[in-house]
């Protein structure tokens, strides 16, 4: 692609504004720091967060999103943080199997938690020395297709049991 007004395309590229980049990806992307503090998030986090930058940056990720206190089976921020610790100590990715993770709602609207179901990957990013400088946390929201799956299998069942209800009745009758 040439530059505009220049058909030989050798007209200077600008160097790009990598946050404005960064941020304006449409993924749900998280630049942690190794005490895993958000030095970086995108716009399409914040939105699926319901979190506003300026509150976030420069914050602890479990500080800002910890486990649901009313699930007392919320293993979210423990699986993360497992997550996290591998990818420091073996500088690799880690891509996790979909988690529970419920997220607060914002205080305007009741501050209660909502059920979220997240399938998270953590990539390193490594200095010059191959130490691990930062942390890329993407997630993708897969809530709707856990409760889709969740509908399936009560309808199968559901149908199952209409199926054996079915054939008693055809044995009562013949």
């Amino acid at each position: 692609m040439s530059g505009e007004g220049d058909p030989s395309g050798t007209a200077p590229v600008r160097t790009p504004d990598f946050r404005a980049l960064f941020e304006s990806v449409p993924g749900l992307y998280v630049v942690l720091t190794r005490d895993f503090r958000i030095a970086a998030v995108s716009d399409a986090y914040l939105q699926a967060t319901m979190t506003r930058r300026e509150d976030i940056l420069g914050r602890g990720l479990f500080d800002l999103f910890p486990d649901n206190p009313d699930d007392p089976h919320a293993t979210g921020a423990r699986n993360l943080r497992a997550s996290l610790h591998r990818v420091l100590a073996s500088s690799e990715p880690d891509a996790m199997a979909a988690q529970k993770y419920d997220i607060r709602r914002p205080e305007g609207e009741g501050g209660a938690f909502e059920e979220r179901f997240w399938s998270p990957v953590n990539s390193p990013v490594c200095g010059p020395d191959g130490g691990v400088v930062y942390i890329i946390h993407r997630v993708e929201d897969v809530t709707e297709f856990v409760r889709l799956k969740q509908r399936a299998v009560e309808q199968d069942m559901l149908t199952n049991e209409l199926r054996i209800q079915g054939e008693h009745l055809e044995a009562e009758v013949f």
